[in-house]
């Protein structure tokens, strides 16, 4: 008796051992599996936001600049936002924008230099130092007649009738900026101080390419035509347009009334201050890229002419000005960029 006692002792002993065993065994949950380490980003790696206002020029400049960052350096991706001037430079300020191109300085005077003063900004130099804007009238206007040689903006009282506005007849009409665009406030004021409110409507075209639009339709069909432009643009490279004559520039007349010619533009390229320390490769870059005013007439004619992308002509400029920007970046950089350049 006392064996088999000890003998069921020990089988139950047994089966509590083995139990838990059997239960793991045939459980239906699987084991957690183990949690899989991230793999890290690099520290340099973010997206890169440019100010993409609404003309041809700035656009091709930032997708120049992209290419190169995203091909030639590590971990850079572009974004492009639209807007209008003041909007996107408060945003450039603030943080929200990296990078603008193209910053027309004196069209957006008192919100560059409160930035700039507060040390949200720091200027890299001219994208392009032989740039122009003023009022335009065709060539052939003084070649037929029509205009005298040497025609100011303080004559135009005298010709309003050869630029009636269709809306309103009993004014000229004067093709003036963009809404948005700095341009557009201090043509405004120009008209009033010339007194030429009297003689023109202020017209504001809907868009950059409304305003280029309405120049290349006027002249192709040999009509009058008068308002604001500036280059580098296509349309001053295609089309013979006489600029206007105004007082030479002075700063006290600037900023009392404007009643002068547009200072010698400052169009350079401006990055947010946060995004430099962020970035220190890619401010060197910047601060290397240089072009002229005719070899942006020439980019921009091929991408009118070829009905090109911003981006195609971005790509055209890097295949045909091969030895400007490889003068902007390393060696190696500039290697990957031919690389990834379409054959």
């Amino acid at each position: 008796m006392k064996r088999k006692s000890s003998i069921k002792t020990l089988m139950v002993v047994l089966c509590a051992l083995l139990l838990p065993v059997a239960m793991i065994g045939c459980s239906s949950t699987p084991a957690p599996e183990p949690t899989p380490t991230p793999t890290p980003t690099p520290a340099q790696a973010e997206t890169i936001v440019f100010d993409d206002a609404g003309w041809d020029s700035i656009q091709v400049h930032n997708r120049i600049a992209g290419f190169i960052l995203e091909n030639g350096y590590e971990g850079y991706k572009a974004e492009y936002i639209p807007g209008e001037t003041i909007m996107l430079f408060t945003g450039l300020a603030q943080g929200d924008i990296d990078i603008c191109m193209e910053s027309w300085e004196e069209n957006i005077q008192e919100v560059y230099d409160k930035a700039l003063a507060a040390g949200e900004i720091i200027d890299l130099g001219s994208n392009f130092k032989d740039s122009w804007q003023g009022w335009l009238v065709p060539t052939y206007m003084i070649e037929n007649g029509d205009l005298p040689a040497g025609m100011s903006v303080e004559d135009l009282s005298e010709y309003w009738e050869l630029f009636k506005d269709p809306e309103d007849p009993t004014k000229g009409r004067f093709h003036s900026c963009v809404p948005g665009w700095g341009c557009q406030e201090i043509n405004t004021i120009k008209l009033k101080s010339y007194g030429l409110d009297e003689y023109y409507v202020d017209f504001l075209c809907g868009s950059g390419a409304a305003l280029s639009g309405s120049m290349i339709s006027a002249y192709e069909k040999g009509e009058p035509w008068l308002g604001y432009y500036w280059e580098p643009t296509w349309v001053l490279g295609k089309v013979d347009m006489t600029r206007l004559e105004e007082p030479p520039y002075n700063q006290t007349t600037w900023e009392t009334d404007k009643t002068c010619a547009y200072p010698a533009a400052k169009v350079n390229i401006v990055v947010n201050a946060d995004f430099a320390d962020r970035a220190p490769d890619v401010v060197e870059f910047l601060s290397n890229y240089e072009t002229l005013t005719a070899t942006n007439n020439a980019v921009l004619a091929y991408m009118q002419e070829n009905e090109a992308s911003t981006e195609e002509a971005a790509i055209y400029f890097l295949q045909e000005y091969e030895d400007v920007w490889t003068q902007w970046v390393p060696a190696d950089v500039a290697s990957k960029v031919k690389a990834a350049l379409p054959q």
